[in-house]
C-alpha cells in the first residue's frame, strides 16, 4: 500500500514536471545514445617498435561495460570505466611483446573494489618480474588505490606540489532505525547467522559487537595483504606502511614523502616524460609513442595464445555480476542466467566454463535455481571453475560452492553463509501518524499475509523463522556437498560471517588464490586443451534499446530525487527496497571500503 501511495504521488508530480521539456529530453537521449554507441567500438592502434603501454589510473575499474548514464551524456560529464580483465590481459601480453619497451602509469584518482585494484597491481608486478622491462609512474595527486598499483613501478615520481593519500581501510555503515522509528516504520527480521549483518541498519542504531568483531578481523587481514604488497615494492617494513597511514599523509609536505621513501623524486610531468624519452632514445621534442591500454587490449597485433577456431575448444567465461534476483534486467536474474547456463551445457563447442562471480548475493530461491543449473552443466562432464571478483558472498557464494575449483583474490569478500527475511510494518506511520486505518476480511487467519500495514502475529513470525531455518539448512548442505566437507564443519565457519579470500583459502571455502586468467589456464589444462578460444558471456555489446531503457530509468530516478529531495529519496528507496525483496535473502551488505 505504502509503495503504491509513493509511486502514484511521484508519478503524478513527475508527469506535470516533465511534460513541457519531454520532447527535447527524448531527442537528447536519442542523440546521446547514438553518440555513445558510436564511441563503444574503439579502433585498435598499430604497435610499432619502441612503443610504451600507457595506463591512466584516473578511472573506475569495472568487470563489464555498462550502458551509459544518459544524464552524464547529456551534460558532458560521462566518464568511461576501465575494464579490469582486458587491462590485465593487455599487461600480460605486453610483457612478451618486443615492440613494448615499458609501461607509463599516470597515477590519478583510481576507484574500484579492493580485489580489482589488487589484481591490477599484481599484474604490474608480474610484468616487471617476467619481462625485466621498466615501469615508470607519475602522479600529480595519488589516491590510495592508485598508490597500491603505482607502488610496483620501477620509479615513482610525484609533482613537487602533489599529494599521496594512504590511510588504511575503513567501512562505513549507515543505520536507518532512528529515522524509521520517527516515521513509525518497524522492520521485522527473521534470520539465521550471528554475523548476518545485512539486517542491522534497519534494527539497530550502531554496529553490533559480533559485526564489529568480524569487520575488524576482515579489514585487518585485507590491510595486512595490502601493506605487504606496498612494503615489498618500496623495500620497506610493513610497519612503516602503518606509520604512513597514521600520519595524515595527504597533509605532509612533498619533500617529506621522498625522505620516507614513499616516492622516489619530485618532478613535473614533462620531466617524467623526458626520462621516458631518454629510455627510448628519442629527442625531447618528439611525442611519446604511447599505446593506451584500452586500445592495446583490443589489438590483435601482439601474439595471442588463443586459437581463433572453436570446434569443441571454447572456454566459456560466464559473468555473474550484481545482486541476485529471480527476474529483471539488472544484476543476476535467475530467469536469464539459468537458460544461459543450460545452453552452454548443450553447446558442443564449449569444453569448459569459468563462472566469474562478482556479487553480494540476493534471493535465496534464485541462488538455488542457478546452483541447480550449474549442477546440470557439471553432469555433462565439462569442468566448471569459479573465479571470484570483489564479492562472492552469501548468494554469491551459494552459486559458487559447487564448482570443481574456486579461485579468489586474497582480498575478495566471500563466505557470509546465512540467510534472512525482512518484513516492514508501516502501522506506526499509516495509523499513528497519518490516521490511515484498514479493515481486512479473510477466510483464514493468514489470508492477507504478508500485510505490511500491521505487525506479524506470533504464528506468522514463527512460520517465517522455520522457513529461514530450512533455507539455511539447504544452503549449508549445498556448501558441504560442493566443498567436500561435513555440514558441521561448514556451520562452524558459516553463521553469516564474511571472510577475505586469503582466510577463505585456509578454512576451505576456496581452492586457489589467483586471477581469472589463471583460472582459465588451469581449466584449459584440466580439459586437455593445447589451444582454445576464450569467449565471454553474455554478450556485453549494448544496443539502442537497452540504452534507451537505461536512460528511462535514469530519468525516472532523477525526477524522483528532485521532487522528493536527497534525504527523502534515500529513505523512500530503502523502504521500497525492503518491500520489494522476494522471499528470504542470501545477501551480504556491499561494504564501501575506503
Amino acid at each position: 500500500m505504502m509503495k503504491r501511495f509513493f509511486s502514484s504521488m511521484l508519478a503524478a508530480l513527475a508527469a506535470i514536471w516533465i511534460s513541457i521539456p519531454l520532447l527535447g529530453i527524448v531527442g537528447l537521449i536519442f542523440l546521446g545514445a547514438a553518440v555513445s554507441i558510436g564511441s563503444i567500438e574503439k579502433q585498435p592502434v598499430k604497435v610499432s617498435d619502441n612503443s610504451v603501454l600507457f595506463i591512466d589510473l584516473a578511472t573506475t575499474l569495472a568487470e563489464r561495460p555498462s550502458n551509459p548514464d544518459m544524464h552524464a551524456v547529456i551534460y558532458g560529464i560521462e566518464e568511461e570505466a576501465t575494464l579490469l580483465q582486458p587491462t590485465v590481459s593487455a599487461i600480460r601480453r605486453a610483457a612478451s611483446d618486443n615492440n613494448i619497451k615499458g609501461i607509463y602509469i599516470d597515477a590519478g584518482a583510481l576507484s574500484g573494489g579492493l580485489a580489482s585494484v589488487y589484481t591490477l597491481a599484481s599484474a604490474i608486478n608480474d610484468f616487471r618480474e617476467e619481462s625485466g622491462k621498466w615501469v615508470i609512474a607519475y602522479g600529480d595527486n595519488i589516491s590510495q588505490a592508485s598508490y597500491i598499483v603505482a607502488s610496483g613501478a620501477s620509479e615513482l615520481y610525484l609533482n613537487p606540489e602533489g599529494m599521496v593519500d594512504i590511510h588504511g581501510l575503513a567501512s562505513n555503515i549507515t543505520f536507518y532505525k532512528g529515522l524509521l522509528d520517527k516515521l513509525g516504520v518497524e522492520v521485522q527480521v527473521v534470520k539465521v547467522g550471528t554475523f548476518k549483518s545485512a539486517v542491522e541498519p534497519y534494527i539497530l542504531t550502531e554496529i553490533s559487537d559480533a559485526n564489529r568483531m568480524q569487520m575488524e578481523a576482515l579489514l585487518n587481514s585485507m590491510w595486512d595483504r595490502v601493506k605487504d604488497h606496498i612494503a615489498i615494492n618500496r623495500e620497506t617494513d610493513p610497519d612503516n606502511i602503518d606509520a604512513w597511514a597514521d600520519s595524515m599523509l595527504l597533509t605532509q609536505a612533498p619533500a617529506t614523502l621522498v625522505r620516507r621513501n614513499i616516492v622516489d623524486s619530485l618532478i613535473y610531468r614533462h620531466q617524467a616524460e623526458e626520462i621516458i624519452k631518454d629510455r627510448l632514445g628519442i629527442p625531447h621534442n618528439k611525442n611519446l609513442p604511447l599505446i593506451p591500454v584500452e586500445s592495446y587490449s583490443d589489438n590483435d597485433n601482439p601474439i595471442n595464445k588463443f586459437s581463433r577456431t572453436r570446434n569443441g575448444k571454447e572456454i566459456a567465461v560466464l559473468y555473474a555480476e550484481g545482486e541476485i534476483t529471480e527476474s529483471g534486467s539488472a544484476g543476476i536474474a535467475s530467469d536469464r542466467l539459468v537458460p544461459q547456463i543450460l545452453d552452454l551445457a548443450e553447446n558442443n563447442d564449449v569444453a569448459a566454463m569459468v563462472l566469474r562471480v562478482n556479487s553480494p548475493g540476493g534471493s535465496a530461491f534464485a541462488s538455488e535455481q542457478i546452483w541447480e543449473a550449474l549442477e546440470q552443466f557439471k553432469k555433462t562432464g565439462k569442468p566448471l571453475y569459479v573465479s571470484m571478483g570483489d564479492y562472492a558472498a552469501s548468494g554469491g557464494y551459494y552459486i559458487s560452492c559447487g564448482a570443481d575449483r574456486i579461485y579468489a583474490s586474497p582480498v575478495t569478500l566471500t563466505g557470509s553463509i546465512g540467510i534472512f527475511g525482512l518484513i516492514p510494518n508501516l502501522q506506526g506511520l499509516l495509523t499513528d501518524r497519518l490516521g490511515i486505518t484498514q479493515s481486512t476480511v479473510s477466510t483464514n487467519k493468514s489470508g492477507n499475509f504478508p500485510d505490511i500495514t500491521k505487525p506479524l502475529t506470533s504464528f506468522e513470525l514463527a512460520s517465517m523463522q522455520n522457513m529461514v531455518n530450512r533455507g539455511y539448512e539447504t544452503f549449508t548442505n549445498r556448501c558441504a556437498e560442493g566443498r567436500g566437507m561435513d555440514v558441521d564443519s561448514i556451520k562452524a565457519i558459516a553463521e553469516g560471517r564474511v571472510w577475505d579470500g586469503a582466510t577463505a583459502l585456509n578454512i576451505g571455502l576456496v581452492d586457489e588464490l589467483g586471477t581469472l586468467d589463471q583460472a582459465v589456464e588451469a581449466i584449459a589444462a584440466e580439459a586437455g586443451l593445447d589451444s582454445y578460444t576464450m569467449v565471454e558471456y553474455p554478450d556485453s555489446k549494448p544496443n539502442i534499446w537497452s540504452i534507451l531503457i537505461s536512460a528511462s530509468r535514469d530519468l525516472d530516478t532523477s525526477v524522483r530525487r528532485i521532487v522528493m529531495g536527497d534525504e527523502a529519496y534515500t529513505l523512500y528507496s530503502e523502504i521500497n527496497r525492503i518491500s520489494s525483496l522476494s522471499g528470504v535473502q542470501a545477501l551480504t551488505p556491499q561494504l564501501h571500503i575506503q
